[in-house]
């Protein structure tokens, strides 16, 4: 996985769009230029059997639409019927050097990490790419950890320089960029697209965010 498709990773499930489509608002968002996109069902109402498998595929169907990586959260299951081109795991989701020998190299494998230890751990296990945070406060999880501010993804990208990573928790584009000069790849968002009125123009000017904090000479990639 190349560090521009990490650049506005945009994370959903069916729970998440404040009642509108789905469909919809992913079409919109990916219109809007999200560079990778992450179907997260979770939580109360979560879809489950032929009809989570059927809105798996019209986001996979949307995603090879816009040539857009299309990750599968915490079901490798569901990841393998699909043809997902990746799966994402949290710290206790399972091992992540078991389900990367299961998956081998046909796969993106992303992991979630909280400090430095656990991306040592996943970068050991073979993970493609780091998701750090919550960077800041986040109501998108109701599980989700305090705020950890930008600190750990610079220290984690000093640790492993060639290990991509995307921040995530409280993300918006009036303060993407700070996520990216400490070294972030890209940004990670639920709501900032999902809750938006436009998520189009959202996805839109995240992205011109990110784009602008990786100008050469404002940060080292």
């Amino acid at each position: 996985m190349n560090r521009e498709q990490l650049a506005v990773y945009f994370i959903m499930g069916s729970g998440n769009t404040a009642g509108r489509d789905p469909l919809a608002v992913l079409g919109s968002a990916l219109r809007g230029g999200v560079t990778c996109f992450q179907l997260r069902e979770k939580g109360p109402g979560a879809l489950k059997g032929e009809p989570l498998a059927d809105f798996a595929a019209g986001c996979r169907d949307l995603c090879r639409q816009y040539g857009v990586p299309f990750i599968v959260n915490d079901d490798l299951e569901l990841a393998v019927a699909t043809g997902a081109d990746g799966l994402h795991i949290g710290q206790e989701d399972g091992n992540a050097a078991e389900i990367r020998r299961r998956i081998g190299n046909r796969m993106i494998l992303g992991v979630s990490a909280h400090d430095v230890n656990e991306a040592a751990a996943a970068r050991s296990a073979g993970a493609d790419y780091l998701g750090m945070g919550p960077v800041y406060g986040t109501r998108s999880k109701p599980d989700a950890r305090a705020a950890s501010g930008t600190e750990l993804i610079t220290s984690a990208k000093s640790a492993y320089p060639d290990l991509p990573i995307v921040g995530i928790g409280g993300i918006r584009e009036d303060n993407a960029a700070p996520v990216i000069e400490a070294g972030a790849s890209g940004v990670s968002v639920i709501s900032a697209i999902a809750h938006a009125g436009d998520p189009e123009r959202a996805a839109r000017e995240l992205r011109q965010a990110v784009r602008e904090a990786l100008e050469p000479g404002k940060v080292s990639k």
